[in-house]
């Protein structure tokens, strides 16, 4: 199977399965001399781990990473890095109904269709569970990231239809939902325990925000920095839809009401563009929304197919999270991270004199 590393210089590869017997990442091209905070990567790894509210699933995993290569006495040695998770709460015999069905909303069918052969076990490499390892690169980046300066902050803009309406940065951990609006994230909590009442699922709008890189990241033609930041987001299951700035609202303005002018000291009066230009950074705030579709596996009997393509019913049971935002967001920020990584150690090749 290909399509399982991502990144140029900064690279990452992951393997493993929903239900195998472990998850991991290799990362090629992190510098030597990075400082392992192995305090921050378990608390990363924490925040995406399953069963840590009643907004997500009830598996119970500790996300333990062993680390097998590429740091010495806590520092990185330039070498590959690898990391390990091994599972230990698989309750594959949840999915034996499904071996020859597929599950609306899932990737089973087009899976199927390509291999001739799928992982009924929670969907496989399709899983979701496949972005802790993803997580556990994110951690490394960010470590990377804190020496330059560099911050990444995602939470719940939106959850089944509640918006958040303040913005407080401080209380985006302090709630299930993750919402910068303790308030709102309280009825977004509600919605979600309605729905999953209901057999049902919701789902939202995912805000990210990075302060600190600096102007000149990115590429004018195919390796655009927004253009790669929507490859990685795009690359998580259940993000349909992503838009930079101000987004689909430019379609509605005038160019004299879109541009971003700038003033004395190369500062932007404004930034509907979202913090990047023509692919390349501007120096200001980079900011995104992702548009996360309703978690698939609902308990309520849907109608699909069989391997034989004759009509018939499904009904999943096990365990799922009823709203797939609260935990999507770690994994928003590590692939944030992972990008901008990468286009740091890029962006040391891009001339003589930096």
């Amino acid at each position: 199977m290909s399509g399982n590393s991502f990144g140029t210089v900064f690279k990452v590869t992951t393997f493993g399965e929903s239900h195998g017997a472990a998850l991991g990442v290799v990362i090629d091209g992190v510098p030597a001399g990075l400082k392992i905070d192995r305090d921050f990567l378990d608390a990363e790894m924490a925040r995406r781990r399953p069963g840590q509210s009643k907004l997500a699933t009830a598996r119970q995993e500790s996300d333990a990473v062993e680390i097998l290569s590429g740091v010495l006495d806590d520092v990185t040695t330039g070498t590959a890095l690898a990391m390990l998770i091994r599972n230990s709460d698989q309750h594959s015999k949840d999915y034996s109904a499904l071996e020859n069905v597929f599950r609306p909303g899932h990737a089973d069918y087009g899976y199927f269709c390509k291999y001739g052969i799928r992982d009924v076990r929670g969907g496989g490499r399709s899983s979701g569970r496949e972005t802790c390892a993803r997580v556990a690169a994110g951690a490394i980046a960010k470590m990377f990231l804190r020496e330059l300066g560099i911050d990444i902050v995602a939470y719940a803009a939106e959850i089944g239809g509640v918006k958040a309406e303040s913005f407080d940065i401080d209380v985006i951990e302090k709630n299930p939902a993750r919402s910068p609006d303790l308030q709102a994230g309280e009825l977004m909590a509600a919605k979600v325990a309605e729905a999953a009442a209901a057999g049902d699922s919701v789902g939202g709008v995912v805000g990210c925000v990075v302060t600190g890189v600096p102007a000149g990241w990115g590429n004018p033609v195919f390796d655009k920095l927004d253009a790669r930041l929507a490859y990685a987001m795009l690359g998580l299951g259940a993000v349909k839809g992503i838009e930079f700035g101000i987004g689909f609202k430019a379609a509605k303005l005038s160019g004299s009401e879109n541009n971003d002018p700038m003033s004395e000291g190369f500062e932007f009066v404004t930034n509907n563009a979202g913090g990047i230009l023509g692919g390349i950074s501007t120096g200001e705030e980079i900011y995104f929304d992702l548009a996360v579709k309703p978690t698939p596996s609902i308990a309520q009997e849907q109608e699909t197919v069989n391997k034989a393509g004759e009509n018939t019913q499904i009904k999943i049971t096990g365990r799922h999270d009823p709203c797939i935002v609260p935990r999507i967001i770690p994994v928003v920020e590590a692939m944030t991270a992972i990008v901008l990584a990468d286009f740091a150690l890029l962006q040391r090749c891009a001339k003589v004199q930096e």
